[in-house]
């Protein structure tokens, strides 16, 4: 409108049509300004987000699972949420996440100068109070929050959280990673209940090989660069049919399965997949790592589903994996290029975002399906150094 006032009485003075000629550029240019504003709202504004913090976190930034009896908060969860909040540049649940984890998980020994590694588990007591459930740490959420921390310091130019990040990597480094006789560095699953006489058990799912770079940028004399490298003997070993066993173990110098729950992958190790397919084209281990994992693609492309379980052994496959599956390899579909088991992940995961009544996604179903969904919709990506770069980071700003 301002156009029209100002470039109408020049044209008609001069006798010619310039109010035309003037105006529809601007026009043009409102409406180009505001279809371009409309897709970057769109593309900075996470409904799936959004609900995820709607209906798993509570005001004070706890996150529940309710699918569990005891109504469970575990530090996965905490260290997920917070990767999410970062996705979407969302600092205030980021903090109100990281000051219930500091408060209840960490006993408040949570900052730069006393860090306590968190306990894994919290929820209903069988007395009916609520408190830690299993004082152990899980270092895989640790590795996650610490990544966490590093990332939010980075993007949102606060050296308080590099610094805690820093200091919570060098609890794991101290605490929860081990030197293996014949291989080196190792992560334990946590610093107690692990090792029994020769044998050290492991989780494969529990080394997303982007947070192992980034934590590698953060602390050069660490040992995250090889622990990464070995991360990768690890699964290449444990997969010999190109599906990974929720645990295996480490005994007389070899990889073995798993004493205690054999080969089998499942829940756990489906989430082995995403972070292959997550990890920057340009890591040296990036491609050789997603190739490992093959098996899974092949029986996705045959069935039509991902199983529920698989024998990583011998690839004999059973049942049908949950949604949360189709969360889990929608990005590591897309890396590899299969557009059509994308397409079948892309449809599933719809469900997300329309689910039918009584059939309400639970709290697996949710995560996995932000991390699937976020990286194949291009919310965020990892560069070589496994820095998180969310695309607010260049479009909503």
């Amino acid at each position: 409108m301002p156009a029209k006032l100002t470039t109408a009485p020049v044209a008609l003075a001069l006798g010619l049509l310039t109010s035309v000629t003037c105006v529809v550029p601007d026009a043009a240019a409102a409406a180009t300004a505001s279809t371009a504003a409309a897709a970057s709202a769109a593309q900075c504004d996470w409904p799936a987000y959004r609900t995820f913090v709607q209906r798993f976190v509570q005001a004070d930034g706890r996150v529940i699972d309710y699918s569990t009896p005891t109504q469970q908060t575990t530090s996965e969860g905490q260290s997920y949420g917070m990767f999410f909040a970062l996705v979407a540049n969302d600092r205030a649940t980021f903090d109100r996440l990281l000051d219930w984890t500091r408060t209840n998980l960490a006993g408040n020994q949570f900052d730069a100068n006393d860090v306590r590694l968190p306990s894994w588990q919290w929820g209903k007591k069988p007395d009916g109070s609520y408190g830690v459930l299993d004082p152990n740490s899980a270092s895989d959420s640790d590795l996650w929050i610490a990544y966490d921390l590093l990332q939010a310091g980075h993007l949102w130019n606060d050296s308080h959280y590099t610094t805690l990040g820093e200091a919570l990597a060098k609890q794991i480094a101290s605490k929860e990673v081990v030197s293996l006789s014949g291989l080196g560095p190792m992560l334990l699953p946590g610093p107690q209940g692990f090792q029994t006489g020769d044998v050290t058990r492991l989780n494969p799912s529990y080394l997303p090989l982007p947070v192992l770079r980034a934590l590698a940028k953060a602390q050069p004399g660490g040992p995250w660069s090889k622990l990464a490298d070995n991360a990768y003997q690890l699964v290449k070993t444990t997969a010999p049919r190109g599906f990974v066993p929720d645990w295996a173990a480490w005994r007389a110098g070899q990889f073995v399965v798993d004493p205690k729950t054999g080969d089998t992958g499942s829940y756990d190790a489906i989430r082995a997949y995403l972070w292959a397919g997550m990890a920057a084209p340009g890591d040296p281990l990036a491609k050789p790592w997603l190739a490992a994992l093959g098996g899974m693609r092949l029986q996705v492309t045959e069935a039509g589903f991902p199983p529920e379980k698989v024998a990583a052994t011998t690839g004999v496959v059973s049942g049908e994996g949950p949604l949360s599956y189709w969360g889990a390899l929608a990005p590591y579909f897309k890396t590899l290029g299969d557009e059509r088991d994308l397409g079948l992940a892309r449809t599933h995961l719809a469900s997300l975002d329309n689910p039918v009544a009584g059939h309400e996604p639970v709290y697996y179903d949710r995560v996995l399906g932000l991390f699937g969904t976020g990286f194949i919709d291009g919310r965020y990506r990892f560069d070589d150094a496994g820095r998180l770069v969310p695309s607010w980071r260049n479009t909503c700003d």
